[in-house]
């Protein structure tokens, strides 16, 4: 594994630098920045402040990822997963989550609400064609290989 140096600034009293939870983790947690408690009930939708920014170098993104303990203990998610930050964003890392669960879910201050993974970008040079090279799949698409007729039902 290797390491780079990314620019963290802390803009709240309560925030933390996101932290590695073991020796091999990828993913880093982020914690919320609460003045107050947070209710997120069944089906809603909040935006959650971490208190902190960052400055990636060129030529990397952070994705900000779930939690999947908390996803498959309390049905809570992210709405746009993973949700990309670009190298040249310095506002406040926000969370954007949705309570999937049957009952409501209080977040504080200092709860780990997500991961966050830093990553390469490769960025694409489109060439333009009037044909694409054929593949052994070609436009096969949603459940191909599972031989699916119907929804939900695949073979």
């Amino acid at each position: 594994m290797s390491e780079i140096p990314i620019a963290l600034q802390l803009l709240h009293p309560q925030a933390h630098p996101p932290r590695y939870m073991t020796d091999l983790a990828a993913g880093m947690d982020l914690a919320a920045v609460l003045d107050t408690p947070l209710q997120l009930l069944p089906g809603e939708r909040q935006l959650v402040p971490t208190g902190i920014a960052i400055a990636l170098p060129p030529g990397y993104e952070a994705q900000v990822r779930p939690r999947s303990g908390w996803a498959l203990r309390d049905g809570v998610t992210l709405v746009n997963s993973p949700g990309t930050i670009d190298a040249d964003y310095r506002g406040e890392i926000k969370v954007l989550l949705i309570n999937h669960g049957d009952a409501p879910v209080t977040i504080v201050s200092g709860d780990r609400i997500a991961q966050l993974v830093v990553a390469p970008v490769v960025r694409a040079d489109w060439q333009l064609c009037t044909q694409l090279p054929t593949s052994q799949r070609q436009a096969g698409g949603f459940g191909h290989t599972g031989h699916c007729q119907t929804v939900g039902r695949c073979d």
